[in-house]
């Protein structure tokens, strides 16, 4: 199978020009001008932006939270997702406490098999690693997992000690591997939240209140100072505030390898949407908790500035009604977290390059290159050249659509609402290529359940980022 797709503009992180691209198989294998080739399908890309696929770091697919499960399993999110112009994501396999992490592995991998319509790696979430196992970590890297994310935050649950991340974090470091990083204070808030409770303040509000943004640089900066200590890199996950930003930027100037991502609700939304009235609030629970406004200038900045590498989503959705509604007396037993997989690059291309905060290229690289590198997944994935995969978004950068769960063009997601319900986009994945075929093209899904791969990764190779 062959495809040419012609007269678009193609963007990649360092590059703007107009050209053809022609596919054969999985791969791109010619680029220029006016091409002059046979092809089995050729797409007209005039007055379209041709970029990479985007890359979506950071997932939770048929998660278990909270008494329920994620609303999105590997089917319905990857289908979302290539709805989006997103051709990769990386979900967190999960350690059960006390178990092989290889165990979790493998629970994660019968999940995504056959189901996945475009390709996908994943990270491993580390709930214990006592010196006995440490010989797991190794044995993941042998599997294509090659980072490893570990918990400050929910004692009892995923929570690990100080000592759990030193002695983690020196083994990943020892592998030539990265450590992901949800970095919240956690005893101390469940401090917070018990005086909270005490004073009958139940409703979802209080779930931003008791999470306070000290809390959050906290843990960056006792993270960065252990991972400092034991020699490994650092990217910190869904950072969502000024204070947390800072820290970030203080070890960067250092010249330590320490990164960090945000999400587009920490950018577009914030802790007014939780005063809403019947509970509606709920919809936006999620940790880190939305921020006071005055943080979004900040972080805008940081991804101006390069002290936020990229753009990831924290998708991990709960349906409004029968899930979010656990917690209607009580905000800790409403699960946590939103979706925005699909939503993603329309999003940022708005509020980043069309609002005129960010340019192209950048947009390009923080929805896709730059996480292809720090994931060890570059130049297969990530940029538009000749001998990488042929993950390919014909992006209209003038259409204008509402993200509404009400339209069929925009909400592929698995559950009852939009958490950017009503918002203007310009900007929209009009034809998305996944290793050369096309898997959703003008609001048609055509794409086939099982067609995506696992993507075993490399070691961790970002120092330039």
């Amino acid at each position: 199978m062959s495809v040419l797709i012609k007269n678009g503009r193609i963007v990649t992180a360092v590059d703007d020009y107009h050209a053809d691209v022609f596919i054969e198989g999985e791969q791109v294998t010619l680029i220029g001008k006016d091409l002059k080739v046979e092809a089995d399908e050729v797409i007209d890309a005039t007055d379209r932006l041709v970029i990479p696929g985007g890359i979506d770091p950071h997932t939770h697919f048929d998660m278990p939270f909270g008494g329920t499960m994620s609303a999105d399993n590997f089917e319905t999110g990857t289908r979302a997702a290539a709805f989006g112009g997103t051709t990769t994501i990386i979900d967190f396999a999960i350690q059960t406490k006390g178990e092989s992490t290889l165990k979790g592995l493998e629970t994660w991998h019968e999940k995504a098999r056959g189901k996945a319509s475009i390709d996908y790696g994943f990270h491993m979430i580390v709930t214990d690693m006592p010196d006995e196992r440490l010989g797991e970590m190794k044995q993941l890297v042998d599997e294509g997992i090659t980072s490893y994310k570990l918990f400050m935050a929910y004692p009892g649950v995923l929570y690990v000690d100080d000592g759990t991340l030193y002695r983690a974090f020196r083994q990943a470091g020892e592998n030539g591997t990265l450590i992901c990083m949800h970095a919240e204070n956690g005893i101390v808030i469940d401090e917070i939240i018990k005086l909270a409770k005490a004073k009958g303040q139940l409703a979802p509000k209080y779930h931003a209140a008791t999470r306070p943004t000290r809390m959050e640089a906290e843990g960056v900066h006792r993270s960065i100072a252990i991972a400092e200590v034991a020699g490994v890199p650092l990217h910190i996950v869904h950072l969502s505030s000024a204070d947390a930003l800072e820290q970030v930027k203080i070890a960067r100037d250092r010249g330590l390898p320490v990164h960090a991502e945000t999400c587009p609700q920490y950018l577009l939304l914030d802790e007014s949407y939780y005063d809403q009235d019947n509970f509606e609030g709920a919809k936006y629970v999620m940790t880190p908790a939305l921020r006071h406004q005055s943080n979004q200038g900040p972080l805008w900045d940081g991804l101006r500035m390069n002290d936020l590498q990229f753009i990831a989503t924290d998708h991990c959705p709960f349906c409004f009604k029968g899930q979010k509604d656990l917690g209607k007396d009580d905000f800790t037993k409403i699960p946590n977290g939103t979706g925005g997989v699909e939503t993603r690059m329309s999003l940022i291309y708005n509020a980043g390059v069309a609002e005129g905060r960010i340019s192209v290229n950048r947009f390009v690289q923080i929805t896709s290159t730059n996480a292809a590198k720090l994931y060890g997944l570059f130049p297969r994935k990530g940029t538009v050249a000749v001998g990488s995969d042929a993950d390919i978004v014909i992006f209209d950068p003038n259409r204008v659509e509402t993200i509404s769960i009400n339209n069929s063009l925009m909400h592929h997601m698995n559950f009852d609402y939009n958490p950017f319900e009503g918002f203007k986009v310009q900007g929209y994945s009009e034809t998305v290529l996944s290793r050369g075929k096309v898997v959703c093209s003008k609001g048609e899904y055509k794409g086939r359940v099982g067609a995506g791969k696992f993507l075993k990764r490399g070691l961790y190779d970002g120092f330039n980022l």
